[in-house]
């Protein structure tokens, strides 16, 4: 059953994907960020929702993330696109379809964690 893009139940969900996932356990280790991500124009009004790893685990949810690494913001198109895996964080970055503030280093040095979250993403069932 699919869940809608940007609700509780789509992040309850893509938490249980996430952390049943080898891949982004194994990629996880023991990294650690706090990344908060700003949808500007959801259907439902601007939203925010964030990620954070810690402990091999991530966690996904919405609301604002206090003591963020970095900030994330673009528009619902650009944020379903990611989320479908029709287009990469990095290519809408450098086609400016999304703003990054904040520890760019820690982002560029957790590609391979934030891959894997992108890949688990890409199975959960979501209406958008």
């Amino acid at each position: 059953m699919a869940v809608k893009f940007l609700t509780e139940q789509w992040a309850q969900e893509v938490n249980r994907v996430l952390n049943s996932s080898a891949d982004f356990k194994s990629a996880a280790g023991t990294k650690e960020l706090r990344l908060e991500q700003v949808v500007t124009d959801a259907p439902q009004g601007p939203m925010t929702f964030y990620f954070k790893l810690g402990e091999g685990r991530g966690e996904v949810g919405l609301g604002e993330l206090a003591n963020a690494d970095a900030t994330i913001t673009q528009g619902y198109d650009i944020a379903a696109a990611i989320s479908r895996g029709e287009t990469s964080p990095q290519q809408a970055f450098m086609k400016g379809e999304i703003k990054v503030t904040g520890n760019m280093m820690k982002l560029l040095q957790l590609q391979a964690v934030l891959g894997a979250l992108s890949s688990a993403v890409k199975t959960v069932d979501v209406e958008y």
